[in-house]
């Protein structure tokens, strides 16, 4: 591996993007405004792209690549231990597909092209990436841009894009899309720079408002503390990667230069808060996007049923642990952990009780009347079921948490509703993080906490006032107008071929608040090159297949997605009909 070194990319891209700029001063076209500005480059050649080097047994270890000195890992470390974390916390490890698929691939050699960017207008940075294989196919160019799901890192959709892209010979553009695990220690100042290595100054690529509230060791995060609301920009974030992507590829091959959108056939594709910004992408005018592929999307429209992610995470944290109860023990995955959690869910029905959110005497009553309202609701009950992880890990209190902080524009140390984030000693108090923990935090984290040695804390232990607090933050006028500024529309070119694939039982992101409203509204727009594939038995998070008792319940959602993008590249070189319906 060569050592970082800056480049003349400054110069690429100065060409690429003042041609995009231009388009700020035509009111026909929005392009302008997801111009990059890069405040660092720096370019890296790799004997790996796929796995950084690791094969499926080293993906599978659950302890992962380790650093020489833990206190100050070198670069290499962190980006080895960035993309096994990213691997695992998206694509089941466990699974044996994993064998055959990085079998056929082979180590694939290349460059990657790394920047702290800027959207225009924006006062916050964050991360994009390029890897140009050295098989890179000239002669049929291509680019899949794939942005990170959830809050992750840059690498967040590595096992998303890159196992079918890069064997192809396609460069793959990724985007943290203003969220990612670029973590600010308050104590001391510092943040990842862009290697991923801790430091301070100037290199840091998050350092973010800190309010004269701020506790003592409190920890900063992108998607909450930027103050910019993040995911209403999603869709400028996809094509602002497209347009590094192909200014990446003008300076990987400089006598084949330029690469433009009309030259270089360009695919989005994400999954989750991936999905819902590639969609977000298709709306940006200016855009020439070969197609686009949504897995799982979290996306909100007007009308069709459509609700916000906020909302309905209000809804699941508010009954889904009491519910859960009433389905049948068989229903449920992680039977080992079912015996411990079961008492902890009857308190929480009895809590909801007292609250009168339910009427009934006892637990069993309780319980089945929490999940008669989540039906009642358009919830099924394999997304009840596949939501008992995100119950067990407290996910959707960390989701509500992170996103009411982004929404509220608030910076850290002034989180809505008392919440903050912090490590934590033995006796649960907060404490300083390490050096170690420091470190790890750029290759472990997805983004929101709790997780990676941080935590979700408040002083008042009553979860439901919490939750409270959380659902009346919903009328604060800021809050409301950050959550309609993420508000999705129809593609910006009624013939863009769009690819959208969800599974049945997504406890997280639930198909029928999302993709059945989404689908909805854009064939009522008169657009027809939508593909609607509905994967029985599918939930969020591949991942959770490894767990006791998902594997042998759920499937996996992401063959359907590369299968998908099987139809998109179809569709794009050979003008292949659109694939129909899978209900």
């Amino acid at each position: 591996m060569k050592m970082p070194k800056l480049t003349v990319f400054s110069i690429a891209i100065a060409t690429a993007f003042a041609l995009a700029g231009c388009a700020t001063l035509n009111e026909s076209t929005k392009l302008g405004r997801a111009a990059v500005t890069t405040l660092q480059q720096q370019t890296n050649t790799y004997d790996d792209l796929l796995t950084a080097g690791l094969d499926a047994a080293m993906l599978r270890n659950p302890v992962g690549p380790t650093f020489a000195n833990p206190a100050a890992p070198t670069a290499a470390e962190l980006r080895r231990r960035s993309i096994w974390s990213s691997w695992r916390g998206i694509y089941n490890v466990a699974s044996r597909d994993l064998d055959a698929l990085l079998a056929s691939s082979g180590k694939i050699p290349g460059r990657e092209f790394s920047a702290i960017a800027q959207l225009a207008g924006s006062t916050s940075t964050h991360r994009v990436l390029t890897q140009v294989p050295d098989s890179f196919n000239q002669q049929n160019r291509c680019l899949i841009v794939a942005p990170s799901s959830g809050s992750r890192g840059v690498y967040g959709a590595i096992s998303v894009a890159a196992p079918w892209g890069l064997p192809k010979g396609c460069a793959i553009a990724y985007t943290d899309k203003g969220t990612g695990s670029d973590y600010f220690d308050v104590d001391t100042k510092t943040g990842a720079d862009l290697s991923g290595v801790v430091s301070s100054g100037d290199a840091r690529v998050f350092v973010p408002n800190v309010a004269s509230t701020v506790r003592p060791h409190e920890v900063a995060f992108k998607h909450a503390h930027s103050q910019q609301n993040p995911e209403a920009d999603w869709g400028r974030f996809v094509v602002q990667a497209a347009e590094f992507g192909l200014a990446s590829l003008t300076e990987a091959f400089p006598s084949q230069t330029p690469f433009t959108w009309e030259n270089t056939r360009v695919i989005a594709v994400g999954i989750s808060n991936g999905g819902g910004a590639v969609l977000r992408a298709a709306e940006e005018k200016g855009a020439n996007f070969a197609a686009v592929v949504a897995g799982e999307p979290q996306i909100h429209v007007t009308g069709h049923n459509s609700v916000p992610l906020y909302d309905y995470s209000i809804e699941a944290a508010t009954l889904m642990a009491c519910a859960q109860l009433a389905l049948p023990e068989d229903k449920l995955p992680q039977p080992p952990l079912l015996a411990q959690a079961k008492p902890l869910m009857g308190l929480w029905c009895q809590r909801l009780k007292m609250a009168n959110v339910l009427q009934g005497n006892d637990v069993a009553a309780q319980s089945a009347e929490a999940l008669q309202k989540l039906k009642a609701r358009g919830w099924n009950e394999g997304a009840i079921a596949a939501g008992f992880a995100s119950t067990g890990f407290d996910l959707w209190r960390s989701v509500l948490a992170g996103y009411v902080s982004a929404y509220a524009k608030a910076p850290v140390g002034a989180n809505p509703c008392g919440f903050y984030y912090t490590p934590q000693d033995a006796e649960m108090k907060p404490r300083a993080a390490t050096n170690a923990e420091r470190a790890m935090w750029w290759t472990d984290s997805s983004g929101i906490p709790t997780g990676a040695g941080v935590n979700l804390r408040h002083d008042n232990p009553d979860i439901y006032s919490q939750i409270q607090c959380l659902a009346e933050k919903r009328n604060d006028p800021t809050v409301t107008a950050s959550i309609n500024a993420t508000l999705g529309h129809k593609p910006a070119d009624d013939k863009l071929p769009v690819f959208v694939v969800h599974g049945k039982s997504d406890g997280l992101v639930p198909i029928h608040y999302s993709s059945i409203p989404y689908v909805e509204m854009v064939r009522a727009s008169g657009h027809s090159r939508i593909s609607f594939w509905q994967i029985e038995n599918a939930q969020h998070f591949d991942a959770f297949l490894a767990f006791p008792g998902y594997g042998d319940k759920f499937v996996p959602l992401l063959p359907h997605v590369y299968k998908a993008l099987d139809a998109a590249w179809s569709t794009a070189t050979t003008n292949a009909p659109m694939p129909t319906d899978v209900n």
